[in-house]
């Protein structure tokens, strides 16, 4: 989902799984058979495409579809769908449909701004298709709040990032409390309805909606959950799929298990880890680096370290202006999404906190081609509290925070505070699904992982190509939050190949990114040129 805070827009609509998000609740209802043919018919939505109302090359409609796929004939909902088409005249292979993570991310919004990531074979071969999921955006979207008055009130009544003390504790923990019964109250029907196994029927009824027999498909962070969920829903209809930043479905849904979990979907994921590993890696960098490439720098890895463990210690008495400790800790885990110019722009924040400056506001993001939606926090925390399983007393999160600290420092704190609004969401989803993971697909899956990665850890790519049937995992030692936001000619050349013609990396095949963290820091390695056939491999 989009992240809330000052480096947010500096990620150029980087897609992220929390922030400001939710997790989720144990719930009940029975799960979806892993069957193409157990779902009623339903009529294939017509897209009406016409020019979208605010930005050249795209074509935007709406399609129209059942809130719930069990009962077709009842209330309907619109989603709003975005195109670009394919700028190869007369070679056009078909439609790349792509998820740009979240859960919650607005796909109308972040496909045309990072349009220009996906690489060139695709966008000249395929018309790229995106689209806000049900519940979200310009969609029909949760919104819990009769007016944006009413949304900013709540939203300043909780601490920003994560709470710190016994005070800010209770009050996160009313805030959340009181969003899910204003949701509750709003339209608990819809949000019966907005699970990533209902997000996967809309995919196959879009698929069918621009005539592709199967489907061709892009998911990044949240959106590898809705891959694997189609590709076992729907495993016939999969023509290619590229999963880049993988979460571990298993551990996403607690292993289906109907006991209620000990730890949050994050800390089962191991994001503190990711995170806590990423973390130290900027830190790393940038202490070797000169204070002209990286401002952060003290000269030396472990004096910077030291340097920002006293600036989180300094600001948990003393923050400065409104950047708190807990602001603070939210925006250095969203700032290690994207390495480019993100690492850099941090290493400029955390220096002015160091100096006791209020860091200067980011620039803003590149205006979408459509209105710009409400996204509140809900709608991203609707979708997650439908899937994933977390403990659901809010008073055991103190020492769940504690005990993640001891394993991955601040940014354990963050992450364990990230799942906690779902301990009080009062909505069960009554369509989801939990596995099996291994239905045999019509063609191999591509899986793709990075090494340092601030959210969805590499072990749930390789969790992801174990578990899916038939699966090749790509590993791209880099950092940030996906391959795409963080480019790698290499990465790009076998996702081209496999989009274009089924063609798999080898296996144990890795890459590099083409360019390191920090201007003076030179890549190391010999595949910064390289890519495709020609990246070495793993022994």
């Amino acid at each position: 989902m989009p992240i809330s805070g000052s480096m947010a827009s500096r990620r150029r609509g980087a897609v992220v799984i929390a922030s400001a998000v939710f997790c989720s609740t144990v719930l009940t209802a029975a799960d979806p058979a892993p069957a193409e043919a157990s779902f009623p018919a339903a009529p294939v939505p017509r897209l009406d495409w016409k020019p979208c109302p605010e930005g050249p090359g795209f074509d935007c409609a709406t399609a129209e579809v059942p809130l719930d796929h069990r009962d077709p004939g009842r209330r309907t909902i619109e989603l709003a769908v975005v195109r670009h088409r394919a700028s190869g005249p007369g070679r056009r292979a078909g439609t790349l449909f792509f998820n740009p993570g979240g859960p919650g991310g607005p796909g109308t919004v972040q496909m045309p701004q990072n349009y220009e990531s996906f690489p060139r074979e695709v966008r000249e071969r395929f018309d790229i298709v995106s689209w806000d999921p049900r519940g979200v955006g310009n969609s029909t979207a949760v919104n819990c709040f009769a007016t944006q008055g009413e949304a900013a009130a709540w939203s300043v009544s909780k601490p920003v990032g994560l709470p710190v003390g016994e005070q800010q504790r209770r009050d996160w923990i009313a805030a959340f409390d009181d969003l899910g019964r204003r949701c509750e109250r709003r339209d608990p029907e819809l949000l019966r309805h907005v699970s990533t196994a209902d997000t996967a029927q809309d995919l196959d009824q879009l698929r069918q909606a621009v005539g592709d027999p199967q489907l061709t498909y892009l998911g990044i962070s949240y959106g590898t959950f809705l891959g694997a969920t189609y590709a076992n829903l729907f495993p016939g209809k999969v023509r290619a799929m590229v999963l880049d930043s993988n979460i571990d479905p298993q551990a996403w849904t607690n292993h289906a298990s109907d006991a209620e979990p000990r730890l949050t979907p994050f800390l089962r994921l191991g994001s503190d880890l990711g995170a806590a590993a990423t973390l130290d890696q900027f830190l790393t960098l940038c202490g070797s680096a000169p204070a002209s490439a990286c401002a952060f720098s003290a000269g030396g890895a472990r004096a910077t370290r030291d340097r920002f463990d006293e600036l989180m210690l300094r600001l948990r008495q003393h923050p400065v202006g409104d950047w708190t400790y807990g602001r603070t800790i939210g925006d250095v885990v969203s700032a290690l999404y994207v390495v480019h110019p993100g690492w850099t722009d941090l290493a400029d924040t955390l220096r002015d906190l160091w100096q006791g400056r209020v860091p200067k506001p980011a620039a803003p993001a590149p205006a979408p081609p459509v209105p710009v939606p409400y996204t509140g926090v809900e709608q991203a925390g609707a979708i997650l509290c439908s899937d994933s399983p977390t403990p659901r007393d809010p008073g055991v999160y103190h020492a769940l925070e504690e005990a993640a600290a001891l394993r991955a420092g601040d940014a354990g704190r963050f992450w364990t505070w990230a799942a906690e609004p779902c301990a009080t969401w009062p909505v069960v989803a009554a369509n989801r699904y939990r596995g099996p993971w291994n239905e045999p697909t019509a063609h191999p899956v591509l899986v793709v992982g990075t090494t340092y990665d601030p959210a969805t850890p590499y072990t749930g790519a390789q969790a992801m190509a174990e578990d899916l049937a038939s699966a090749r995992l790509l590993t791209n030692h880099g950092y940030g939050h996906t391959a795409l936001l963080n480019p790698s000619e290499c990465v790009r050349r076998y996702e081209s190949r496999y989009l274009l013609d089924g063609t798999l990396p080898p296996a144990g095949a890795t890459c590099e990114p083409d360019a390191r963290p920090f201007p003076a820091l030179r890549p190391r390695g010999g595949i910064a040129t390289g890519g495709g056939g020609t990246a070495r491999t793993a022994s």
